[in-house]
């Protein structure tokens, strides 16, 4: 399964930080190893990493590290958190173009936001969403479904046929995976929607990240991944060992069991054990696309011995390349 997000960027503090407490290992799971130079700004010395990839085509270096960290500024300082906190903005963007956008109401519940560009789309499918007038004051007014819609699966249907008919044009990367649409958590479900509509709905979408990592001689060791070139979404960018997005009717121990399977080999012998360890939430706004996303997030200790493996369901969206580092 896809992921649910990437890390779009890392910060050159962060980077220094890894340069400097972190040792990166190689591993057997890919039959290359390349050793690549870092610079580290504070002894002005090459700092060595071990490295693998998986093909010719897509190599794993620190070069990705500094190409996608993209700096403003930079600090000597380890307890300076500026850099981690410019993340936390990139993550939250655009939040004074909320006037932008128009309520998605369903039973008297906001379930989402619509940009009102994106909204003029729906507009001639009459039978299933319903505008305030045009001569109203936009501001306040909400979209809803079309009165005969009145059960979950008429909606679903409904609505995936207009999904359907907008196409790649207006909702890129259709994977044919549904969400669910509800109010918060938990809550009665109005209906299900394709995942890429998601953020052009602005309705929440939920998902499990989960960290892996090695204890070895009284030290931890996390496992990070490198992205896909190909993948539709953060291509090439760092990533958890495991993620996905949580689809419908699908409970969050579940998925991570699944997804642990699916993307690094592992099997829920050991998967099941994962310690819950809290949730991180954003809101971020892009265009037409307002993503309002919440990660349950996961621990999990792994044998020594083990080496990630992605079992091929994805073909090239996925990690195809990890290492990992002493923490």
């Amino acid at each position: 399964m896809a992921r649910s997000g990437g890390i779009p960027q890392l910060s050159h503090r962060l980077i220094d930080s890894l340069a400097f407490r972190f040792t990166a290992k190689a591993f057997r799971a890919f039959p290359k190893a390349l050793t690549t130079s870092f610079p580290v700004r504070s002894t002005q010395q090459a700092f060595h990493k071990v490295l693998t990839y998986a093909s010719d085509d897509d190599v794993f270096t620190w070069d990705d590290v500094v190409r996608i960290s993209k700096p403003e500024t930079l600090s000597d300082d380890p307890s300076d958190l500026r850099g981690y906190s410019e993340k936390i903005k990139i993550c939250n963007r655009r939040l004074e173009s909320q006037s932008e956008f128009l309520s998605f109401v369903i039973e008297d519940q906001i379930v989402g936001y619509i940009h009102k560009g994106f909204a003029e789309n729906l507009r001639s499918f009459k039978d299933v969403f319903t505008f305030p007038p045009e001569n109203s004051n936009s501001n306040g007014s909400s979209i809803t479904l079309h009165s005969s819609l009145s059960t979950a699966e008429d909606r679903t249907r409904a609505v995936g046929d207009v999904i359907k008919s907008l196409g790649e044009e207006h909702i890129p990367g259709i994977r044919n995976e549904l969400y669910p649409v509800t109010s918060s958590f938990g809550a009665p479900i109005f209906f299900s929607l394709e995942r890429a509509a998601a953020p052009y709905f602005g309705i929440k979408a939920y998902g499990v990240q989960m960290n892996g990592y090695v204890e070895k001689d009284g030290k931890k060791f996390l496992w990070i991944g490198k992205r896909s070139q190909q993948k539709t979404t953060y291509p090439g960018m760092l990533d958890q060992l495991v993620a996905g997005g949580l689809p419908h009717g699908v409970a969050c121990g579940d998925n991570v069991v699944k997804e642990c399977e699916e993307e690094a080999g592992i099997p829920s012998s050991i998967s099941s054990v994962a310690i819950p360890v809290g949730a991180v939430s954003y809101m971020d706004i892009d265009g037409y696309r307002y993503k309002r996303d919440v990660l349950f997030c996961y621990d999990l200790k792994l044998p020594e011995s083990f080496t990630p493996k992605n079992q091929g369901t994805l073909g090239p969206n996925a990690l195809d390349t990890w290492i990992y580092y002493k923490v």
